[in-house]
């Protein structure tokens, strides 16, 4: 596996889907992406962090969203993790999906986020994302020119099953878009992406909206990539930014052949099964 240069955009949601796409064709444009092979953009950069809005902003799988990100990544020739979208199902569900895109603006990759956002913290945040969405059941591993990289969405995180399972299935990169809120990112947003990464001697890029303390729903934002060894590489603050690192695989190899935990695992004794569909 080569290594990957990327860059992560930290952006800020506004309520006009028209106005974030608008800015995300901006910043790709303004950007030196010549040297960059992936970029990745937040959960839900479209459309505003809040459970009603998902319904208004949902769209089918191949609507103006998909086609405007598409075509992005043909016109720059990069592979392109668009973020999250509220995507309306053939079914007439919601679901919070992940789209991927190649250098040719072909789609790769799908994930619909399997675990669904739903908590009351005493004295904290509040949220049902199960209030208009229906939750994915597909755990999403996608071929690249760089190897097999992994797909989830934000809680799907804290669920260290789903990491193992893109693992055995090859990834030796994982993408999250994700957006932590004020009570979640300051106590497990780093503690979660190193621990997933260390667990599972991979690269992970997570990556958030700008915090907008206006906005009904409050980002942590901090988007950071997270080495095999569980070393943040990089990371930004709450603001508007943008995150570039060039991924060291040769690393990642190196740490699997020195501490070989994936091969120490006691199969004889417990095993994570995929389920058959």
């Amino acid at each position: 596996m080569k290594n990957i240069r990327i860059m992560a955009f930290q952006t800020s949601v506004w309520e006009s889907k028209e106005k974030n796409l608008t800015q995300m064709e901006e910043l790709m444009e303004k950007a030196s992406l010549e040297a960059v092979d992936l970029v990745t953009f937040p959960e839900m950069f479209c459309c505003p962090y809040v459970t009603s809005c998902f319904p208004d902003y949902a769209e089918k799988e191949g609507g103006e969203t998909w086609q405007r990100c598409s075509a992005l990544a043909r016109k720059h020739g990069v592979y392109l993790s668009a973020g999250t979208v509220p995507e309306l199902g053939e079914d007439g569900h919601i679901y919070n999906t992940a789209y991927v895109f190649d250098r040719q603006g072909k789609q790769i990759a799908k994930h619909r986020k399997m675990h669904l956002f739903d908590i009351n913290v005493k004295d904290g945040q509040y949220f049902r994302e199960s209030d208009t969405l229906a939750a994915g059941d597909e755990i999403t591993v996608f071929e690249t020119e760089f190897g097999k990289i992994g797909l989830c969405i934000c809680y799907d995180l804290r669920f260290p099953e789903l990491a193992r399972l893109m693992v055995d299935a090859g990834a030796e990169l994982i993408i999250v878009p994700a957006a932590f809120n004020m009570t979640t990112g300051p106590a497990h947003w780093e503690l979660l992406f190193r621990s997933r990464a260390v667990d599972n001697q991979v690269y992970i890029i997570g990556t958030a909206p700008a915090r907008d303390m206006a906005a009904e729903y409050h980002s942590w934002g901090h988007s950071l990539v997270v080495d095999p060894w569980g070393r943040i590489v990089s990371q930004l603050e709450e603001k508007e930014g943008r995150l570039r690192c060039e991924l060291d695989m040769e690393k990642e190899i190196g740490i699997r052949e020195q501490l070989p935990l994936l091969k120490h695992r006691r199969k004889d004794l417990y095993e994570i099964k995929k389920k058959d569909h």
